[in-house]
Formats: C-alpha cells, structure tokens, sequence
C-alpha cells in the first residue's frame, strides 16, 4: 500500500492552499467553506411524560429545537424519534411545524411532516428536509392530536415506564 503526504491542497489557479492539514491529522476548510451536512446540529431530549386528550393539534411541550442557519440558502433536517402510548385503538397524530406554520402540507391537506399512529404503545420515527430561506433563528416543533382517548409522549399507557423522545436540526448547506 502506498501513502501520499501533503501539507495542504489546492486548484492550480489558485493563488493559495485551499484545505489545510494539520500535523495531527486535523483537515481546516478554507473561510468562506459552503458545502456539507451538519456543522450546525442541535438536538432537545424529552425526558418528562406528556399527555392530552385534545382532538387539535396541541404542541407538545418541551419537544422543540431551535437553530439559526448560517446561510439563507441552507436546508434543514429535522429528524423526530418518539415513544408514544395511547389509551385506546384510536389515532394519535403527530405533526411538525416550523415555528407557526405547518411544513411539507400539500394543497390535499396532507404532510410530508406527519406521522399517523394507531396503536396503544409504539414508538415513531419521521424526518423532514426543510428550506426555511433564512439566516434568523428558527423553531421546530412537535404537535399532536388524539382521537377519542388519551394520547401519551414518553409513556405507555396503563404503566408508570417511561422513555425519551428527541428532535435533532442539521443545517444542511447548499
């Protein structure tokens, strides 16, 4: 096996080394580096029980995250893991927004950014690719409804186990 060993690298018709490598091993991205996944990673852990019997979307609290993206270009991934209960075989609806508005809603009323669950006792999973075309501080959250009986985040129904729910933000840039 061979081994190739630079200090830096640069394009010919650059003036300067464009990456870096440091004598660790390190790479330093030239200023100004637009391109990657997840330079900018936020994540809310739930650890506390929520519950509601609500048949409208009601946030569910302390299930939110916040990151300000550094270009305005920037997409955003939201990825949402949940452990959920319910009191009965009815829905248990769960939906994503972006500080007040509803995100990937299609002109038939149905979201990219939801996930329907009938079940008692289940755990869910849903992501969603976001482009919310600004560099200011911005807000995801979790909302639920449930239909006819008791819908549960980070509990089962009938038991006192608990778990943890997470919502986690990348700033994906362009």
């Amino acid at each position: 096996m061979s081994t190739v060993k630079v200090t830096n690298l640069s394009h010919p018709s650059s003036a300067a080394a464009n990456i870096t490598l440091g004598s660790d091993g390190s790479v330093v991205l030239p200023a100004g580096f637009s391109g990657g996944l997840g330079t900018n990673v936020v994540q809310t852990v739930k650890t506390d029980s929520f519950s509601t019997t609500s048949s409208s979307l009601t946030d569910v609290t302390g299930l939110a995250v916040t990151i300000t993206p550094t270009s305005a270009t920037s997409k955003v991934l939201v990825l949402v893991d949940l452990m959920i209960g319910s009191s009965g075989g009815g829905r248990t609806n769960f939906q994503l927004v972006r500080d007040s508005t509803e995100i990937g809603k299609s002109s038939g009323g149905l979201s990219d950014s939801t996930l329907t669950v009938v079940t008692s006792s289940d755990s869910g999973a849903f992501s969603f690719l976001d482009s919310p075309a600004t560099t200011s501080a911005t807000t995801y959250k979790v909302q639920m409804l449930a239909d006819n009986q008791t819908g549960y985040v980070n509990r089962i129904a009938a038991s006192d186990r608990r778990s943890i729910s997470t919502i986690t933000a990348i700033e994906v840039a362009a």
